[in-house]
Parts: structure tokens; sequence; C-alpha cells
């Protein structure tokens, strides 16, 4: 966007592109989200940031009205394949809390001083800087959302202290801890539990569907789901931790709860930033609908089920294997030999009803797959060798790599193909524009468009989309498994469909 576009949406309040830019004016020093409700800065004073950060760092201080830190995070992290987002993927995932600039810098390929330079070059404020404001944002959450106390939020926050905690929140809020608790437009009293409960920000319309189709490949143990609830354990840096996330339609906002049943606070920012990413929360529902309803195909699906969003994942290493068992057979099919491979993993230190171990770690895998797994050995050994290669970290990918760097990275290890690393890609990276052409639901949602008047003088790759085919992927799943189920209704008798 230009500066006349920015300028028109800030003058038009557009909440769809809160947390994508920032508006600071020089006149009064703060700088506010485009929906702000404040009366429209002349132009002249107007200056605009890709990240708040970068507005930190010009002298400017977040607002009071509109809190502009209170919003989702830009779409552009997943849909940015250079090293600007990457950064940020790791940056918001808690690389620098946990191993530094250094750290960041080792993972995607560059000296920290070279880091630096790009960052504040694309961005507009270095690797510290945006570090600093996630922890701002996390810190806010924190002290609206919850009843913790002070020194704990400094800490969850990933700050190193507390005086590091009240310095960062009066430069960028301008006011106190206590004050900006005080901001918060909803107090309830605290309950006697050991949970914490989080209302996740996200851009609406939004499909719940994704919650079925997290429920669908749920491990028995591991993962619970309904078609507005998911819940699951999870191995994060400094220990495990138990999680839920709640949508309630009818509710005031239509909120997402997060209800964090059991975390190290220093995992708290990972875990955050892997649940948004989860449920693709950071997403533009409106730009993506408004190109997939372009397409002819496409446009019933979107009008029925707007706001469909692109589950992600929570764990990289096992979404590959996930991915490379679930290949070629049917998720019911797939489900089950996950459930049974779910027994080399170890029992988690934080149960609940329903959740009660943790997936296994590769190391775990490669010394039990041939003991677990049923099916060709071949891709067997496929599964198993994989599972070796990350746990002697020969194989080593994330949330920072881009889709070369996947493809360079897993299509040379046996049994995997363009689908597995499509699929890994869409889902850890969130790469917007992969299109399965080879999954057989995928065709089988393509022929239920078969019919559409306009449908052949489309392209078979639905480019025409592009760069959102991923999401054109999911509608077709869902097509398809529409297709599957009225199927099943009109084979079954009257009985068998009462029971």
């Amino acid at each position: 966007m230009d500066f006349w576009q920015r300028y028109r949406a800030i003058d038009a309040r557009d909440p769809r592109f809160d947390g994508q830019f920032y508006t600071a004016v020089r006149t009064t020093g703060i700088y506010c989200r485009p929906s702000c409700p404040a009366r429209t800065p002349k132009a002249a004073n107007v200056t605009f940031y890709e990240t708040s950060a970068a507005a930190h760092d010009a002298g400017y201080r977040a607002c009071k009205r509109c809190l502009p830190e209170a919003v989702p995070g830009t779409p552009a992290w997943n849909f940015r394949s250079d090293v600007a987002g990457r950064a940020m993927r790791l940056i918001n995932d808690g690389v620098i809390n946990r191993d530094g600039v250094e750290g960041l810098a080792s993972r995607l390929g560059y000296s920290s001083r070279q880091l630096n330079r790009i960052l504040s070059h694309e961005l507009g404020a270095g690797p510290l800087s945006l570090a600093r404001a996630s922890r701002a944002q996390t810190a806010r959450t924190l002290l609206v959302s919850t009843q913790m106390k002070l020194a704990d939020v400094a800490f969850a926050a990933g700050f190193s202290s507390v005086r590091q905690f009240n310095e960062t929140i009066g430069e960028v809020f301008d006011m106190t801890p206590t004050a900006l608790r005080h901001t918060a437009r909803h107090h309830k009293a605290a309950a006697a539990t050991t949970a914490l409960t989080l209302n996740l920000p996200y851009r609406e319309p939004f499909d719940p569907g994704i919650f079925n189709f997290l429920a669908v490949r749920a491990i028995p143990g591991i993962e619970t789901g309904t078609p507005t609830s998911y819940a699951r354990t999870l191995r994060l840096p400094h220990a495990d931790a138990r999680f839920s996330v709640d949508y309630d339609a009818a509710a005031p906002g239509r909120p997402l709860a997060l209800t964090l049943g059991a975390v190290d606070l220093r995992d708290l920012p990972s875990l955050l930033s892997r649940v948004r990413r989860l449920l693709d929360l950071d997403a533009d529902p409106v730009a993506i609908d408004t190109a997939l309803a372009s397409d002819p195909r496409l446009a019933p699906s979107v009008r029925t089920c707007p706001g469909m969003r692109m589950p992600g994942a929570v764990d990289p290493q096992e979404l590959l294997i996930r991915a490379m068992i679930g290949q070629q057979i049917t998720v019911a099919a797939a489900r089950t030999a996950l459930t049974l491979l779910s027994e080399a993993g170890s029992g988690s230190m934080a149960p609940a009803d329903g959740v009660h171990r943790l997936f296994p770690t590769p190391a775990q895998i490669a010394e039990s797959g041939f003991e677990l797994l049923r099916g060709p050995r071949r891709r067997i050994e496929s599964v198993t060798a994989a599972a070796t290669a990350m746990a002697s970290g020969k194989l080593d990918f994330g949330y920072g790599d881009s889709l070369s760097g996947l493809e360079a990275k897993l299509l040379p290890l046996p049994g995997v193909g363009p689908w597995t690393v499509g699929y890994v890609a869409m889902r850890v990276i969130g790469a917007p524009d992969v299109f399965l052409a080879t999954d057989a639901a995928v065709r089988n949602g393509v022929r239920s468009l078969a019919g559409h008047p306009d449908s052949s003088a489309l392209s078979p790759g639905f480019q025409e989309v592009s760069p959102w085919r991923s999401y054109a992927t999911m509608h077709l799943w869902r097509a398809a498994g529409a297709l599957q189920a009225a199927a099943r209704a009109r084979t079954s008798t009257p009985k068998e469909a009462n029971t």
C-alpha cells in the first residue's frame, strides 16, 4: 500500500488494516491503529510505520484511546518469505528471548550485524526493538486479561527484570503497568484457579470450521476437539504445557477464549504465538475472500463459509511426522496410525481429562517406530529415517524457513515428495499460495465444481486466485468432505440415519 491508500484507510477507520501498519502523528507524538476513532490527522503530519517497534524507535507513544497493541498481528509475516518475514515469525515465537540476537541471526544464516541492517531497512527497527515491542504486546494482554502479579507478567512477557518491564511499559504506553491494567473494559473477580484465560484478537469474519478440521485429526490422549473448541498438550522449550481454545458465536464480540491450564511462564510468548498460528488468527479474511470469490468456482463456498482459516502447527517436527504418515491414506486411517504411534510418547507433566500424553519426540519415534507403526515397510522406514535425522540435528527446520528452504531440506528425504512439502509449508510457515493438485480430496473437490458453466475457461491450478491458493485448497477440502457426507447419507438406511 502506498501513502494515500493507507491515508484513505485511516480516514475510513477501517479495522481490517489494524495491525498491518501504524499511524504516527507528529503533532501529538503518538501512534495509532488505522481504526482509531480520533479525528483524522492532516496528511502532512502523518508518518506510516510497518511495525509498532519502528514507531517506538522514532519516539512515538501508543495511543491510549485505540490501544494499537491490542490488535491481531500482520498477515504479512506469513505472506512474506524474505528475511524480514522469516525473522518476525521467529521473534514472535520467542527466539530472541531464548537465544538472543545471535541465535536469531544464526537461524537465518546471517551475522547479527547484517540482520540488524536488513530489519532496520525493511521494518524500520532492529531485532531487539522488534522483540521489545512483542514483549510489550504480550505484557499488555496479560495485564488487561488476567490478575497475574506484575512481576509474573514481566517475566512471562520475556523481560529480564521488573525494572526493564516498568520502563518499557512507561515508554510505550505512557502509563504504569497498574494504570494499563485499569484500562481493561471488563473487570472480573479472579476465580479460584491456577488457569489463565485470555481473549485472542482476530479479524472477522471467522469460520469455526477450523475446529472440525482439528477435531477429526485429533489423537486421543494428546488432543480433543469439538465443532467449537480444541485442547491439547504440548512440549515447549522450558516445560510441558496444556491449553484449550473455545469459540462462542453467541456471545458479544464472538470471543475466542484461550485457557492455559499449565505453562512455564517463560514459554508463554511462544505458546501464544503458536496458538495464533494454529488458528490462523493474523489472517486478513476479507482480502482473501475477495480474491477467492472472484473465481466463480469458489464464490458459492466463500459465501457459505466466509472467513475460512488455514490451520497451522504448534510443533513443526510433529507436523512432518503427521504429514508423512497421512499421505496417500484417509484421515481416519492416519488418525489410527498416529494413535498407535502416540504410545511411544511420554506422559504429560500437566495432564487433564482427555489430554494426558505428549506427542512422541523424534528420538522416541526413531526408537519405537518399527514396533508401533503398521503398513508398508518402506513408509515406516521413511518415517523413522526422518525422525532419526531430526533427533540427531541433521534435519532442522521450522517457522523461520522459506518455501524454497523447506523444499531443499525435505525433498531429499526418502518418502517425502512435493505433496508433503506443500502440506508442511501450509501448516508450518503459513505459506498462502500452495495448491496441492495431486491430493485426492482436492481432486474430488474440483470434480464437485466441474459442472460450473465457467469452469472450462479457468485454470485447473486456480492461478486466478493466487497468492491465496492455500485457502482455495481449504475450500476444496471442505467441498470434498461435503460430497462424502452426502454420499454416506444417500447410502444409509433410515434406521442407520437415526442411530
